[in-house]
Order: C-alpha cells, then sequence, then structure tokens
C-alpha cells in the first residue's frame, strides 16, 4: 500500500495497459473503473462474430457444442442460449471459506480487462455490468477452493459470473444477501446470458492472478521492511557493515543483491556506533553477513514474477478465441494456468526464504551465545523472566509452516473431464499457499523488529542512524521496553498492525530518497 496505489483513483480498461498497483487501487482502494471506448469497436464486433455464428448454424466449440468431453454434442441454436446458463449453475460448485473482498474485487477486474480486449465474443453490457459492480460496491460471495487451475479458473469464476444472473450471494453494504437483492438494491440489471457468454465469463485465469497480485504486492512492501528491519538488528548485534561494501556487489552484478545492500548503507549512513563496530572483529555470521544475496534474491524474483502477471493481466486467457480478420474462432489452451503457477511457486518459496533469515537474525539476537553480548533472550533480569524467549518459538514455527506451504503446487496433476482435460496447474493452489506464507512473513518480520529495538536499548551503546531513529521511535511509541515478563499479546498485535501498514517504510523513504 504504497503513496503511489493509493493515489490512483481512476483505472480505465483497455485490455493492454494494466498493472499491478492500479489492481491493487481497485481491490483495496476503491478506485473507479471505467471502459475505454477504445475497446468497444472490437468487443462489438466479436459479439456479432457470434451471433453470426449461431445463425448460420456453424459448429463451434462452446457455442453450438456442449463442454469438456461433452465437445462431441452438437447443440442447437434454440438452444445456445440455455447451454450458457447451464454452464455457470453447473460450475458454481466452490467450497471452503469465501475469498477476500479485495480478492473478488481483483478477480473482477481483471476478467473485465480480459473481456475488453474483444476477442470472446461477449456483449459489451456485461462487462460494464462487471465494471457497475466494482464501482458500486457488489462483491460475490466466492468460495476459495475448487480450482484445479486448468480450463481456468472455472468454480470460482462461476460464483462471480452467479451473481450477473441475479443468483448466488454477494456482500453489498457490508451485508451478506441474495445476489438478485444485492445487483437490485445497487440499481445494476441482471441478464439471461446468451451463446458464448458464459464461457466467456469463466473460462480464465483470473482468481490465481488476482490472489497472486495481491501476494506480489505484500511481498514487495515486506522486502523493504526486511531492509528496515535488518538494519536494526545490525544495530542490536553490533553488526560489521564491511560485507555491504559496494565493490564486493559490482562482481557479482545481481540487481536484487545491489540494492539490498545500498539500502543497508543508507540506512546505517552516519551512525557513529556502526562505525565503531568495524573493529570488533572480522566478519558475522550469513544471517547478517549476506541480507543482500538472500534479500536480493527475493528482489529478483519479485521482479520476475511483475513481468508475467502483467503479461497475464492484459492476456485474453478464455477459449475458445475469436480472430475478426478472418472469422476463425480457434480453440487452444490460453486458460492453462502454467505460467502463473510456476511463478506463484517461485515467489512463495522467495516469501519463504525472506521468513527463514529473519528468523535467524532474531535467534542470534535471543541467544546468548551468538549475540554478541546480549542477555539471554533479551531479558534485562533472566530466570525470573522469560523476555523474548517464546517469540522466538512462534516465529520459528511461522517458519516451518511456510515449507509445508512453499511445497510447489505446480508440480502436482490431476485428469478431470474424462480425462479430456489430462494436465492441470494446480496455480490457484499455489496461489493461495503463497498468500499463506507472506502473511507468516510478516509476523517473522514483526518479531524480529520488536526483538531489534529491545536489543538497541539493551545494548546502550546504540548510536542510531538519523532512519533507523525515525523507525525506532515509531516501533517504541506502539511497544514499550520490556523490563519484566507482562502479557506480550498486546505487544505482539501492535508490531504487527504497525508493519502491515505503510508508516514505517513510507517515512524511510521521505528521509532517504534512494531507498527502494
Amino acid at each position: 500500500m504504497n503513496h503511489l496505489t493509493e493515489n490512483i483513483r481512476r483505472v480505465t480498461l483497455d485490455g493492454e495497459s494494466l498493472r499491478i498497483e492500479q489492481v491493487v487501487a481497485v481491490a483495496r482502494f476503491h478506485a473507479t473503473v471505467s471502459l475505454s471506448p477504445s475497446t468497444y469497436e472490437a468487443i462489438d464486433a466479436s459479439r456479432a462474430l457470434v451471433e453470426r455464428i449461431v445463425r448460420e448454424g456453424r459448429t463451434v466449440y462452446g457455442i453450438s457444442t456442449g463442454f469438456g468431453e461433452f465437445s462431441k454434442i452438437t447443440i442447437g441454436s434454440d438452444q445456445s442460449a440455455q447451454l450458457q446458463e447451464n454452464l455457470i449453475l453447473s460450475h458454481c460448485v466452490a467450497v471452503g471459506t469465501p475469498l477476500p473482498e479485495e480478492t473478488v474485487r481483483a478477480m473482477m477486474l481483471l476478467r473485465a480487462n480480459a473481456l475488453s480486449k474483444g476477442y470472446s465474443g461477449i456483449r459489451r453490457e456485461l462487462i460494464e455490468a462487471l465494471i457497475a459492480m466494482l464501482n458500486k460496491g457488489v462483491h460475490p460471495i466466492v468460495p476459495e477452493q475448487g480450482s484445479l487451475g486448468a480450463s481456468g479458473d472455472l468454480a470460482p469464476l462461476a460464483h462471480m459470473a452467479l451473481v450477473l444472473l441475479g443468483k448466488g450471494e454477494a456482500i453489498y453494504q457490508g451485508e451478506r444477501m441474495p445476489g438478485g437483492e444485492a445487483m437490485r438494491r445497487a440499481g445494476i440489471p441482471v441478464f439471461h446470458l446468451l451463446a458464448k457468454e458464459g464461457l466467456a465469463l469463466i473460462n480464465g485465469t483470473q482468481c490465481m492472478t488476482a490472489i497472486g497480485t495481491l501476494a506480489w504486492y505484500d511481498l514487495n512492501r515486506a522486502t523493504e521492511i526486511a531492509d528496515i528491519t535488518a538494519s536494526l538488528t545490525m544495530q542490536a548485534l553490533t553488526a560489521l557493515l564491511s560485507a555491504f561494501d559496494p565493490r564486493i556487489h559490482a562482481v557479482r552484478p545481481h540487481g536484487g543483491q545491489s540494492l539490498v545492500a545500498s539500502n543497508i548503507r543508507l540506512l546505517c549512513e552516519n551512525s557513529p556506533s556502526m562505525e565503531r563496530n568495524r573493529t570488533l572483529r572480522v566478519q558475522d555470521a550469513y544471517a547478517i553477513r549476506c541480507i543482500p544475496q538472500v534479500h536480493g534474491a527475493v528482489r529478483d524474483a519479485l521482479h520476475h514474477v511483475r513481468h508475467v502477471f502483467e503479461t497475464e493481466m492484459n492476456a485474453v486467457t478464455d477459449n475458445p478465441i475469436l480472430f475478426l480478420d478472418d472469422e476463425s474462432v480457434l480453440s487452444g489452451g490460453n486458460f492453462h494456468g502454467e505460467p502463473v503457477a510456476l511463478v506463484m511457486d517461485y515467489l512463495s518459496i522467495a516469501a519463504a526464504e525472506l521468513a527463514s533469515i529473519s528468523e535467524r537474525r532474531l535467534e542470534r539476537m535471543v541467544n546468548p551465545a551468538l549475540s554478541n553480548g546480549l542477555p539471554a533472550f533479551l531479558a534485562p533480569d533472566g530466570g525470573i523472566n522469560s523476555g523474548y524467549m517464546i517469540c522466538q518459538y512462534s516465529a520459528a514455527s511461522l517458519v516451518s509452516e511456510n515449507k509445508v506451504y512453499a511445497h510447489p503446487a505446480s508440480v502436482d496433476s490431476i485428469p478431470s473431464s474424462a480425462n479430456q482435460e489430462d494436465h492441470v496447474s494446480m496455480g490457484t493452489t499455489a496461489a493461495r499457499n503463497c498468500r499463506r506464507i507472506v502473511e507468516n512473513l510478516y509476523s517473522v518480520l514483526a518479531f524480529e523488529l520488536m526483538a531489534a529495538v529491545q536489543g538497541i536499548d539493551l545494548r546502550k551503546t546504540c548510536e542510531l542512524s538519523p532512519a533507523q531513529q525515525v523507525v525506532y521511535d515509531k516501533v517504541r511509541a506502539v511497544v514499550p521496553f520490556y523490563a519484566q515478563d507482562e502479557e506480550l499479546r498486546p505487544h505482539v498485535a501492535a508490531i504487527n498492525t504497525l508493519i502491515r501498514n505503510t508508516e514505517i517504510e513510507n517515512t524511510v523513504k521521505q528521509m532517504l530518497p534512494d531507498f527502494h
């Protein structure tokens, strides 16, 4: 939730230029959405082509045939509309906890953007209805489980589409109600679907991409918090700056590595105690010395995944695809979620590693054998007091949990539709796992940050840089020095709230314009 994203007030969909920050602006901050007039001609022409196919009785998958294994069955023109509504009704079988409102909003936006490209044969009015739902706050109830991630996110998108039919359930103005009632109250028309329209609404990768985009955004934020937190941990552990010398990183020129090393140098600049530390030892442990290499690799992963996501969110991902130049209707596999699935697993591993190295830094601060002189468990009066002993337990639990979620979902597949759909991506599972890991990561970083500030106070000789001092003050404004054991839960909750808003990194960026 950076300053730039919060300031995006309007997003215009043209099928070509949607970016991650715009998705977040709509999903979280309710930026207004509109459809670019530049899309009208292609949308209307593709719809006219579908109507011509039905009128002329051509045999085209999903328009005049059934779906999947039922593609062998021809459907008469008098039944083509019923075929589309039956598709939605029969596919809304997702189960589990409803997706968060922000995820559903992102999913609706991404689907509208894909349809706006004019290759799907859907009426413009349906796209505009999806956009109206976003602008007026009608949010379908979409259970999170049930997508194989090939033939698209069929079940989740069917639950989204149900509300356009006046069915299903939705949240409107904070109240859960039947979908038709939500649409009536919001003044949005409901529809009977025509040929091709049901397939156009649910054949795509928008659920996995929505979850993944929000997870990407939060992980990107977490990398900045991780650098800031690590610099304070370095103060608590009397760490050396020599491992961050730009010459080291110039000879191994990964972009993320050099960026993180630069961030740490900026954060520690003008700190008298960091200058004094130079003579204490020759080198630090990996959890400190290899911050640029580990944090930097996560930055590089994010860079790659952004490219994949922004390609996907501006792509045609349904089937069949209508090409207006020669009226071809081609059946392919653009709905297959493999590109998203692979990078979601990659991002999961990256997020898990960022949490892992954070927990190792936390362990060094609470372990008297590793902390370079701090009291055991950061307790001023150890023995009667346990201090931050169990904070490390909790962080370790989250890191171990992440290892389970980081097992790649994309290496699994299970056949469906009578083996017609015999290889699937599991991309939505991969995205959901990544979402969990990123959430755990924030909690691990919160423990590290809380411990680092405690360690700085106990060290007594730390003289922070100006940027570090501001972060220290923000932590101490919500978490007091832990002098003796008391209920830690409120402090843990407070530090988790602090790092999940934008206050820390935005303040640092204002002080250090070159921090990224």
